[in-house]
């Protein structure tokens, strides 16, 4: 039974995004931000998949602490760019990472292409394009990973809307909420979101592995 996990980043919206979807769980979370600093090592995100990064992150997190870790690496595949950014979301426009210069690279780099596209639901976009997560917890003491993944399909739009969330949230509009991940609330955006999909498929393994609640 997995009483406590830490969550494998200082990103503080990944981080209350993590505690709040696991903390009615039963399972006390943490991240790195409630750690000393130095507690687990800066990891170099070199992988050429999401879910290579994420089990790098959880396994030396994992090991340094002692404990099960979870990590995940998401990020933004946009059709009109062939995937980018993709794994390289965070730090798109360089380091150090940041939220803004990353949106304005976007808009910028589809305005340059002409990139035009419609909704479903008749929605001025600039392209289509999903949101992926990719999960790893790894267990110490068990020497494994448990992973999980989760995507959600959107589009980007012209102008930020709205200011909830991070990352691409604002550029982010789902057909389905008919709003971007900025103007939705945090329960809605969890309920149809890649990490919340991601929660959900290694919730379902945690309960067939360990039985009952988590």
């Amino acid at each position: 039974m997995l009483k406590s996990i830490v969550i494998a980043t200082r990103n503080k919206g990944k981080a209350a995004e993590f505690r709040d979807m696991l903390s009615p769980l039963g399972i006390e979370v943490l991240s790195l931000l409630d750690l000393p600093e130095g507690a687990a090592p800066d990891v170099v995100e070199d992988g050429e998949t999401f879910a290579a990064n994420a089990e790098k992150k959880a396994r030396a997190a994992a090991e340094a602490l002692g404990r099960p870790a979870l990590a995940d690496d998401s990020g933004l595949c946009v059709d009109e760019l062939d995937g980018a950014p993709g794994v390289y979301s965070a730090r798109y426009a360089g380091e150090p990472s940041d939220d803004a210069r990353n949106n304005e690279k976007l808009l910028r780099e589809l305005a340059a292409i002409g990139a035009e596209h419609t909704t479903a639901d008749g929605v001025a976009a600039l392209s289509p394009a999903r949101f992926v997560c990719a999960l790893a917890l790894y267990i110490p003491e068990q020497g494994r990973t448990i992973p999980a993944e989760g995507a959600v399909e959107g589009a980007i739009v012209p102008e930020p809307r709205g200011t909830g969330g991070f990352g691409y949230d604002p550029l982010f509009y789902v057909p389905g909420l008919g709003k971007t991940f900025g103007e939705a609330a945090p329960e809605e955006k969890h309920r149809v979101s890649h990490r919340g999909k991601a929660l959900l498929e290694l919730a379902e393994k945690l309960k067939h592995e360990f039985g009952g609640r988590l």
